[in-house]
């Protein structure tokens, strides 16, 4: 086999290239700490890496989404609390609207405070988180929940959804709560409709009935047939006395005008016979106060109003409000005012109880994100030490490595030296 010269000329070189870049391999891993510096280095360790660097910016988004959830739960937690202490608020003013001896004009420095008061709750149902969406909107986040028209009535114009966002693989996780179901969907107590006395009323009575109000929701949805009617009931006063009263429940098939009553009585009771005094009636869930002196033939209908079945916060405090504000100082006003302040008392507990679950229900989200959060950061962990098992550097093996190269890449240099002076022009001289 001939070897010409610029063939060992050649080899001599690419020898020379190659422990070089061996050499400046090396220093490279030392100066950035990695052993693996292109794929070619390791491809199973390559590939293992680049899945959990996608597991890491996975977790990364979790994070933020987690941030981004205690934010808006903090801040409509914290909106909530504000409500609640507003309707505590209104709660004393309405305890305090039903004294007798308030004057009107005591009444209008209540209803007031009571307008003010309204203002300040449509604005929290109107609250704004820090990316600008309201938080009670629902999906609907870029559009104002509820809206007060030209007569004082509110609307909701948002909808029933519920932002969500993942904080694990397998866990997502809401992030508000929609107007209707927090501040909309309040079981009405004033959900029934007295007819008054049915006509004919009889000469010389004096009764008057008040708004039914429901008290009692268990009782009055209980299970047939211990629940309130549903076609209502009739209270009819004559037996035995002018004083007493017998309860029938209305006959549901009934096409007349008042319609009529099955036969049996399901609870029946006497009013005290004082003018002066109220008397009350409390039936399956459903309070009655009756007021005067009846002459016992008296009949007054109670019956479910399909349409009355919730109301709203705003709602029931604008009808306190209005109630204070026109009703006048008369023994007829302070029966009207009597039961405006019964039925907005029971809405608004029940307005609080209903907040009070949603903030209840907020807590329990916030507990899920600390522990999602903790979870996540353990595997965050555990993925950095895996990824540093796998890229990180042997400083020890590779500054021995690099003494040993650079060696050999001396050597081949000088060998490089004398052999490339090895020619035949040499061997004539």
């Amino acid at each position: 086999m001939r070897i010409s010269s610029p063939q060992a000329f050649n080899n001599g070189v690419q020898g020379i290239q190659r422990n070089y870049a061996n050499a400046t391999r090396t220093q490279e891993q030392i100066s950035t700490g990695n052993r693996i510096l292109t794929p070619a280095d390791d491809p199973v360790a390559s590939v293992r890496l680049l899945q959990l660097e996608q597991q890491q910016n996975v977790l990364t988004q979790y994070a933020d989404n987690l941030s981004a959830a205690t934010n808006s739960l903090t801040q409509e937690e914290s909106t909530l609390n504000t409500v609640n202490n507003i309707l505590q608020r209104v709660r004393e003013l309405a305890v305090q609207s039903g004294d007798g001896a308030l004057s009107q004009g005591d009444r209008q420095s209540i209803a007031l405070e009571l307008r003010e008061r309204e203002d300040e709750l449509l604005a929290l149902f109107n609250s704004r988180n820090a990316r600008g969406e309201y938080l009670f909107a629902g999906f609907e986040g870029k559009s104002q929940p509820f809206v007060r028209d030209a007569a004082g009535n509110y609307s909701y114009q948002g909808d029933e959804g519920q932002r969500e966002l993942q904080v694990a693989s397998s866990l997502s996780l809401p992030i508000n709560d929609n107007g209707k179901k927090l501040f909309e969907n309040i079981v009405n107590a004033g959900r029934l409709n007295s007819s008054g006395i049915l006509a004919p009323v009889p000469a010389g009575s004096t009764l008057s009935v008040s708004a039914p109000l429901v008290q009692d929701e268990i009782a009055f949805s209980a299970a047939p047939p211990n629940n309130f009617p549903d076609a209502g009931i009739q209270i009819v006063f004559g037996n035995p006395s002018a004083e007493s009263y017998e309860v029938f429940a209305i006959d549901p098939a009934s096409v007349a005008i008042p319609p009529a009553v099955l036969p049996g009585v399901l609870a029946s009771g006497r009013l005290d016979g004082n003018p002066s005094s109220s008397d009350q009636l409390v039936f399956r869930g459903v309070s009655v106060q009756f007021d005067g002196v009846p002459v016992g033939t008296e009949a007054i209908q109670i019956t479910r109003d399909p349409t009355q079945q919730k109301q709203g916060i705003l709602a029931t405090v604008k009808a306190l409000r209005t109630a204070l504000e026109s009703t006048p100082d008369t023994p007829a006003g302070n029966l009207v005012i009597r039961d405006a302040v019964a039925e907005a008392l029971t809405n608004l507990d029940h307005g609080m109880t209903t907040v009070d679950g949603v903030r209840g229900e907020i807590g329990a989200r916030l507990n899920v994100i600390d522990s999602a959060q903790t979870d996540n950061e353990d595997v965050s962990l555990v993925n950095k030490s895996v990824q540093a098992e796998l890229r990180e550097l042997d400083y020890a093996e590779a500054l021995s490595r690099l003494s040993f190269e650079t060696i050999i890449l001396e050597a081949a240099q000088q060998s490089f030296v004398k052999v490339s002076g090895l020619n035949l022009f040499n061997q004539l001289r």
